[in-house]
């Protein structure tokens, strides 16, 4: 008879070795050795059930735009000429900041680093000074905040003092604004830990938001305001915010029909420039055949590649975005390989090749673990490679050791989870 399978202990994270005695029959799906004294160790692996990509490759490589080229190029040129004569007439606070907040809104910001950084710095350079134009306005006041500290200045959460009444809470009155309070919401999410009053003001918003969506409020406003407490401006992905506000700015009575313009070809131009990335990390990825051969590791390379283009969507920054993407991609594999599949051994060899960084040095590997090993040191050395030849760095050490601290890491957290 074979040895009892024990079962299994669900809490911890590494494979189950067991030793079964020598027989002539075993489990289904198991060798064992037949022989007097011989006896073999079996390593149950555990499988943590991933759900397998969802996207098909081939139509990655078949993606192709129609906005690339001269002719978009030279259109793209003559609206942003149109553009930044806008951000020089405007003269009241009040209307730059809105126009920059459209900018944003609209993915258009870059464009127009320079201008709005002029403006923001003379806004700024007179932040104490002519306050008439936002002294009992809340919208302009909380938008002010907003942009300021989203670009880095230093501005008090004081500046809401004025909105508060004797007993230190927000007015009443302040609920009858709903894009005051829109505006309020917003900018509270810039603030820093310690400020109380930006807390309280968050919480003043939310509530009258809210209930404000149940009153009879502008449609357009409404959408504005679902959208906000659904997730709040701050923490949303910049290009799918574009996308959004483009639809919602169509609709506004104040749309300027060059800035429309200019967001739907840019927006369709940076997709274009986005598409030609993913279609060579799509090559990459098949080239590695990782996902193939490790069935059980996740095949996550498009959301690793939209969490880039979160990260750093604009178009010349490509390089970036792919090389995010394959390190984010062979961490997410490496991750199962420490987290779900590896025994205790394999690890601790595996974390010792990484540390030597010897291609010589993983002939002890198991198959899988040399395929990791070689995409990743494949992949850091044609990283530093391409520092060295563009730039004439020499960062091999660097992503070396990037890459050991991330393997050590991952060793040391499946030790401690597992003991």
């Amino acid at each position: 008879m074979f040895a009892s399978i024990p079962n299994l202990i669900t809490h911890t994270r590494l494979p189950i070795i067991i030793k079964y005695n020598s027989c002539k029959a075993s489990p289904t799906g198991i060798k064992v050795k037949i022989g007097n004294s011989n006896c073999e160790e079996i390593i149950v692996r555990r499988t943590a059930n991933y759900h397998p990509t969802i996207w098909d490759y081939d139509y990655v490589q078949s993606l192709r735009s129609d906005h690339m080229g001269e002719t978009y190029t030279r259109r793209l040129d003559k609206l942003k000429r149109d553009v930044k004569p806008m951000l020089g007439k405007v003269k009241k606070p009040l209307d730059q900041l809105e126009l920059i907040d459209v900018l944003q809104s609209l993915g258009l910001y870059y464009h127009f680093k320079d201008e709005i950084k002029r403006i923001l710095n003379s806004i700024y350079n007179q932040y104490n000074q002519h306050e008439e134009w936002k002294k009992d306005d809340l919208c302009a006041t909380a938008l002010e905040f907003r942009l300021l500290r989203q670009h880095g200045y230093d501005v008090p959460q004081d500046v809401f003092s004025r909105f508060k009444d004797e007993t230190g809470s927000f007015k009443a009155c302040l609920c009858e604004d709903m894009k005051g309070m829109l505006c309020l919401y917003e900018a509270s999410y810039l603030c820093v830990q310690g400020e109380s009053t930006m807390e309280q003001a968050r919480d003043f918003a939310h509530r009258h938001l809210g209930k404000g969506l149940a009153q009879n409020i502008d449609q357009n406003l409404a959408i504005e305001v679902n959208h906000a407490l659904e997730l709040p401006l701050h923490w949303r992905m910049p290009r799918l915010e574009a996308r959004w506000f483009i639809g919602v700015y169509e609709k506004r009575q104040d749309m300027n029909p060059i800035l429309l313009e200019l967001a739907k070809l840019d927006f369709n131009m940076v997709q274009a420039t986005h598409q030609e990335d993913l279609r060579h990390m799509s090559s990459w990825w098949r080239s590695t055949r990782l996902g193939e051969k490790l069935n059980f590791a996740r095949d996550r390379l498009m959301e690793n590649f939209l969490w880039t283009v979160g990260m750093i969507f604009e178009p010349q920054y490509g390089y970036c975005r792919r090389m995010l993407t394959k390190v984010n991609t062979l961490i997410t594999i490496i991750d199962d390989v420490y987290d779900v599949y590896g025994t205790m051994d394999e690890l601790e060899l595996f974390t010792d090749v990484v540390d030597r960084w010897d291609i010589n040095a993983m002939d002890p590997l198991p198959e899988y673990m040399k395929l990791c090993f070689l995409a990743l040191y494949n992949s850091t050395n044609e990283m530093a490679y391409d520092a060295l030849k563009e730039h004439g760095l020499h960062i091999v050490s660097y992503l070396r050791k990037a890459v050991l601290s991330a393997t050590v890491n991952s060793f040391h957290y499946m030790l401690f989870t597992c003991m």
